[in-house]
């Protein structure tokens, strides 16, 4: 299954274990890499660093759009960070349009899309060569529809940072896709990397030991065991959520996912852009729930391999 990824690798540390385990799954064939809010080719620049980690120099790698198309504010990845990325990762970086031309011609081939940043690529694409996004299925991580589960933080849609950071964006994908899936964010809150990942994570090759490097960081700059400590539904030695490699999954159809289809319309509520349940609504796939436990041993496994 030939899969399309639009990531603003380089912030939270899920984007690498979203494109490991894409390289490692089985039936998936990453064709190619676009990188969003990415003003300075940073983001870019890292992703073909974690491919060449993996010996997949052939997957081609492109800088797609700088800043919010809604603010025009820019979200700088982490940089001069040694415990993330080292010191020897340049920015990539390209002739103006480079990312939409690599994202028009791998939804021409068929390819899902799957936007694991903010939706900023997409909907240029679209406004630009309008009809493009009705070709493919777009799997979105992102779109607050339902609050999360008992045990779990009682975070607001304020923490849906893929749509809430290009709101317009949002909006034009949802009215452009055809065939569109949202994995919202309290779906994802029950997938972990954890603390007993680790040791697997180190011997399992560059690009895993890589997440394991990052994974401890991100752990330790935002007390995650704290919070893991603090809920029921978390595991004390909780590191962060696997929000990318969750919807990665769901565009190939792991069958740990439960979903349901539903009419919603974005509405804006306190500034913030929220799905509603709306009769003449655009028709959304929604991921509900996933198995989190089978969810951690599918995506191990496929990095570590």
């Amino acid at each position: 299954m030939r899969i399309h990824l639009d990531t603003d690798l380089g912030g939270d540390t899920d984007d690498v274990c979203a494109l490991a385990m894409l390289l490692g799954w089985p039936g998936a064939e990453l064709v190619g890499v676009t990188s969003t809010i990415d003003p300075q080719g940073w983001r870019a620049g890292y992703a073909e660093y974690c491919l060449a980690l993996a010996g997949r120099c052939d997957v081609p790698v492109a800088a797609g759009a700088a800043v919010s198309m809604t603010t025009r504010k820019r979200a700088d990845p982490i940089v001069a960070d040694e415990r993330y990325w080292p010191t020897g990762v340049t920015p990539r970086s390209g002739p103006a349009g480079a990312g939409l031309d690599l994202l028009a011609a791998n939804i021409t081939r068929g390819a899902t899309v799957v936007a694991i940043g903010p939706c900023t690529n997409l909907a240029m694409l679209e406004l630009m060569r309008p009809g493009s996004l009705a070709q493919v299925p777009i799997v979105v991580m992102g779109g607050w529809v339902d609050p999360p589960a008992a045990g779990l933080p009682a975070w607001g849609p304020e923490k849906d940072f893929n749509v809430q950071w290009d709101i317009l964006a949002a909006q034009i994908v949802v009215a452009a896709a055809a065939d569109l899936t949202l994995v919202t964010l309290p779906a994802t809150l029950t997938a972990h990397l954890r603390g007993r990942d680790l040791p697997r994570l180190r011997e399992g090759g560059p690009l895993a030991a890589l997440i394991a490097r990052q994974g401890e960081a991100h752990g330790t700059d935002f007390i995650m065991a704290t919070l893991g400590a603090a809920h029921a539904g978390l595991p004390d030695d909780l590191l962060n959520f696997q929000y990318d490699p969750v919807a990665c999954a769901v565009a190939l159809g792991w069958p740990g996912a439960t979903m349901s289809r539903r009419r919603l319309s974005p509405t804006l509520v306190d500034g913030h852009l929220l799905f509603q349940p709306d009769k003449r609504g655009s028709l959304i796939r929604v991921v509900d729930s996933i198995d989190g436990p089978r969810f951690a041993r599918d995506w191990l496994a496929a990095v570590a391999h």
